[in-house]
């Protein structure tokens, strides 16, 4: 919704001369208050405020690492490999026996006993938008029809809980392949539109403007509601009744301290924030854990930038300490506090990076074979998937499609990955086509 100048419009008589639904079903711009937040909340009545409440995982946590974070530099080493496919990075002994990670990700190695590695992860894009749609849908790209995210699907089956949105990106929606695809945008995430590590991160949305005190506000949601029963005499066959609990559910965000507060990071206590870290990743995958422990049911979140074409080693160094330190801290979190068994947290990005090292002390796009990480939510504690071969070239093991893995995540949800969706033209549509939970990943 485009969002316009705030405006008393309850005092310019211009407004009502010859009304039309669509002025007033644009509250939030034509109400002054600033609200976007309706669209994300048109969801099916149907879907209810519950979910499948014995799904292994409630909530998902996706962190993507934009750009394609190298395997070999990262979760799937190859320290006995020549220098010129290993790299000059050294390695650290994980939990597991045999099982060791990149130098930089010490404490990440000291949580591998809840965590699983995927190393076997393949599919055939080797360019950034068609690798990021495979990784966000589980489907390749298509010309004719843009697929929607996981966590617009998400929203679009169960909809919101405890007044929270049920899809949130950090800090804001990455690419338009973590929107809604063919579905109405009514199910596409809500974007902080700030990041959580900024000094006085602030939460677009959530707050009435100046000059908006709460007796306005609540002159203005009745006005709403009468402008509703209006259309709703007039106009019989629209959808109307469902309209207005849509609005509701965006005002009741607005009105609810207690789904306000859930975004409220600096409630946590200072040595939680310093052991995830004061930086763009610790604070964003804090503000992740506390919104799923509030009731959110998806968060997409990113960090950092991995396409590391030249000077890997320095790149990963500057990087990845940060991620480690924050991920290993999530995961402790979630443990702690018994959200870890409910939760299922992802770590993917769009693909891996080439065996050799290049010419310019880099790696280029390789989607032959790479990694991710899944932990909590229902998966195999303590595990690694499928392996790569010696030079981390090609999957050696159990190959992990981009369609399986969706299809396993949608699974530990509580959502039938062959359930069929209606895209425009009425046509039924797969949420995953031709797809296998891999049972080898659940507890």
């Amino acid at each position: 919704m485009t969002r316009t100048a705030a405006v008393r419009w309850e005092d310019d008589p211009a407004h009502f001369r010859r009304p039309t639904r669509r002025h007033f079903l644009q509250v939030g711009a034509v109400a002054g208050l600033g609200l976007t937040l309706d669209g994300f909340f048109r969801l099916r009545a149907a879907a209810g405020e519950a979910g499948k409440k014995d799904a292994p995982a409630q909530a998902c946590i996706h962190i993507f690492l934009p750009g394609g974070i190298a395997h070999q530099d990262s979760f799937d080493p190859k320290p006995n490999a020549p220098l010129e496919y290993r790299g000059d990075m050294g390695v650290v002994q994980t939990k597991l026996p045999g099982v060791v990670l990149n130098e930089c990700l010490k404490q990440t190695a000291q949580v591998a006993d809840k965590i699983t590695l995927c190393r076997s992860m393949t599919h055939g894009e080797a360019a950034h938008e068609r690798g990021t749609h495979n990784m966000f849908t589980g489907y390749r790209p298509s010309p004719a029809l843009v697929y929607p995210s996981m966590g617009s699907v998400v929203s679009h089956e169960y909809g919101p809980r405890n007044n929270l949105p049920p899809y949130v990106c950090i800090p804001s929606q990455p690419t338009t392949f973590a929107g809604t695809g063919y579905l109405s945008s009514a199910f596409a995430p809500f974007s902080l539109g700030s990041d959580p590590a900024n000094p006085g991160f602030t939460v677009q949305d959530l707050s009435l403007p100046g000059g908006v005190d709460d007796k306005r506000f609540t002159a203005r949601r009745t006005m709403l509601e009468a402008v509703n029963e209006h259309f709703a005499k007039t106009e019989k066959a629209d959808g109307l009744e469902a309209m207005d609990t849509f609005y509701q559910r965006a005002y009741s965000l607005i009105s609810s301290q207690k789904a306000r507060e859930a975004f409220n990071i600096n409630a946590e206590p200072a040595p939680l924030r310093d052991e995830y870290g004061r930086s763009a990743a610790g604070q964003r995958f804090l503000l992740a854990r506390r919104l799923v422990a509030a009731g959110v049911r998806f968060v997409s979140l990113t960090y950092g930038g991995w396409d590391m074409h030249t000077s890997i080693k320095q790149g990963m160094a500057g990087q990845l300490p940060e991620f480690d330190k924050a991920f290993a801290a999530l995961i402790r979190d979630l443990d702690r506090s018994g959200l870890l068994k409910s939760t299922l947290v992802m770590v993917s990005s769009e693909f891996g990076r080439t065996p050799k090292i290049n010419g310019t002390a880099g790696r280029d796009h390789w989607p032959k074979v790479f990694s991710v990480v899944l932990a909590g939510g229902g998966t195999k504690a303590g595990s690694v998937y499928g392996t790569s071969d010696a030079t981390a070239t090609e999957p050696e093991n159990d190959p992990l499609t981009v369609e399986d893995l969706a299809a396993t995540v949608y699974h530990l949800l509580g959502i039938d990955h062959e359930k069929k969706l209606m895209s425009p033209g009425n046509r039924p549509i797969d949420i995953v086509r031709e797809a296998s939970i891999r049972k080898d990943l659940i507890a």
